[in-house]
């Protein structure tokens, strides 16, 4: 197996976690940081081990045999630096968000395509051990046709405190939380066809909204319920664990706390707990976030490699993009809005 050589565009907080994933995976080795704040790249070099560092991202481009490039920046850069890997034919991974705008994530796929070469997302919330779990009891047939779902992401989490910047933006939760809860809509229960959104702003002092309600028919025709808040104080308040429900013909499945999930029947109840799996670089306290990433990199990797499909190539995400804009536009308008799914 032929040794994929790497570079990660970024190394801010969560790029040490992004690296020590691919750390865990076979035939894949990181050869070069960029970062514009130089002392920074080269921090996380020693501590990685990796041989060559940049502050200027086209010199590196120009300079290193690539075979992807891992962009963990600001969502503000995401273009910048998707057309400039893909302008010297460069495969590109992207942290999600895709873009800060809808247009510009269409402009990233399109000049991705226009260049032949792959562009991923990075999504990790739908490769949690519990979700996919949840998703196989739900497509296993045994419990029929879904009607309604319902996922929940509410906590009191003191997000505000940890990374101040977001108090200052204009929009927060649908397009920091809801990105991730909107694609495991998707994954778990298909496309949606339209949208209706609520929004509020209950913590003092900040711009954006922290808490959020999205109401969507999906697939074949299920009425999907997605509520996201950092302002709730609840008896189950685990941040960051995702609680899932889905009723269906000859019964349910749950995804509970603590990551119990429970299918119900006439014959009863079945619970099994799926936690997730750990690692010695993870934070025990955000598990499930830390180790979905080595389990979104493995397929990433795949796809790369010819192996297999990745999940969440860019034209798959645009279309939770197109839920997290379509949220918005609906939550301005106050109107129930309809889904283009090209």
């Amino acid at each position: 197996m032929r040794e994929l050589r790497f570079a990660v565009l970024g190394c801010g907080f969560w790029s040490q976690f992004q690296i020590a994933a691919w750390r865990e995976l076979p035939g894949v080795r990181l050869v070069a940081l960029y970062n514009r704040t130089r002392a920074k790249a080269e921090a996380l070099a020693r501590r990685f081990d990796v041989p060559a560092v940049y502050d200027d991202a086209e010199k590196l481009l120009s300079a290193e045999k690539l075979d992807f490039v891992d962009i963990i920046t600001d969502v503000d850069t995401h273009p910048r630096f998707v057309e400039l890997a893909a302008a010297h034919r460069v495969p590109v991974i992207c942290q999600k968000p895709m873009a800060p705008t809808l247009e510009q994530a269409q402009q990233m796929v399109a000049c991705c395509r226009q260049a032949g070469v792959p562009l991923l997302i990075h999504e990790n919330w739908r490769w949690q051990r519990a979700i996919r779990e949840f998703q196989r009891s739900l497509n296993s047939g045994d419990l029929g046709r879904c009607f309604r779902g319902r996922i929940a992401f509410c906590n009191s989490f003191p997000v505000f405190d940890n990374q101040p910047f977001l108090r200052e933006m204009d929009r927060f939760i649908i397009a920091d939380m809801g990105s991730h809860i909107l694609d495991v809509a998707r994954f778990l229960f298909g496309e949606a066809r339209c949208v209706y959104c609520l929004t509020r702003r209950v913590t003092p002092g900040i711009r954006g909204e922290d808490v959020a309600t999205v109401v969507m028919v999906m697939g074949p025709g299920t009425t999907v319920t997605c509520e996201i808040s950092y302002a709730s104080r609840m008896e189950h308040d685990r941040f960051p664990e995702t609680f899932v429900l889905s009723e269906c013909e000859r019964g349910s499945v749950e995804l509970a706390p603590d990551y119990w999930i429970r299918t119900t029947t006439r014959d009863g109840t079945h619970a099994r707990r799926r936690p997730p799996p750990m690692y010695l670089w993870a934070d025990p306290a955000y598990a499930a976030v830390h180790s979905s990433i080595v389990a979104c990199n493995a397929n990433l990797l795949g796809a790369l490699r010819g192996d297999s499909p990745a999940e969440t190539t860019g034209d798959d995400n645009l279309r939770t993009v197109r839920l997290v804009f379509g949220a918005y536009d609906s939550a301005a308008c106050g109107q129930t809005l309809r889904i283009p799914n090209p």
